[in-house]
């Protein structure tokens, strides 16, 4: 699975806080399961364009 989060990014919005390693293998797992509900719930709209309502 490719990395869809910036490991950067994850760390500077909480940057009060340290972040396990393991902690970002996680948040990229969430991330693409929400991509691909959100994949799914366009496609059963008979949609190609992923929306915000599809969150």
């Amino acid at each position: 699975m490719s990395d869809l989060i910036v490991k950067a990014a994850v760390k500077d919005e909480i940057e009060d806080y340290n972040v396990a390693a393991d902690f970002y293998d996680a948040l990229n797992e969430e991330v693409a399961e929400l991509l691909a509900d959100a994949a799914e719930r366009a496609e059963a709209n008979d949609r190609k364009t992923v929306q915000p309502r599809d969150l």
